[in-house]
């Protein structure tokens, strides 16, 4: 599994919207616990162009939700 195969796979899980914040505090819970905030600003970032996020305004700052086909699985 990759890194950004997991990132998103916790995303997933939680089902709610992640920011780059979240992202690096999920990382280092993760295989890649050295994984900064830029490398998290960068996996949120492909997983949005790869459309397995969408981009969304968290809390005024911005973030990522998981799209809802992804909601709708990780509910089943």
């Amino acid at each position: 599994m990759t890194r950004r195969e997991w990132l998103l796979a916790e995303i997933r899980r939680e089902g709610k919207p992640v920011t780059t914040h979240r992202a690096e505090l999920l990382l280092a819970t993760s295989p890649w616990p050295t994984s900064g905030r830029n490398t998290a600003r960068k996996d949120l970032r492909a997983l949005g162009r790869r459309g397995e996020l969408l981009p969304a305004d968290v809390d005024g700052r911005p973030g990522y939700v998981p799209t809802p086909t992804d909601i709708e699985r990780s509910a089943a």
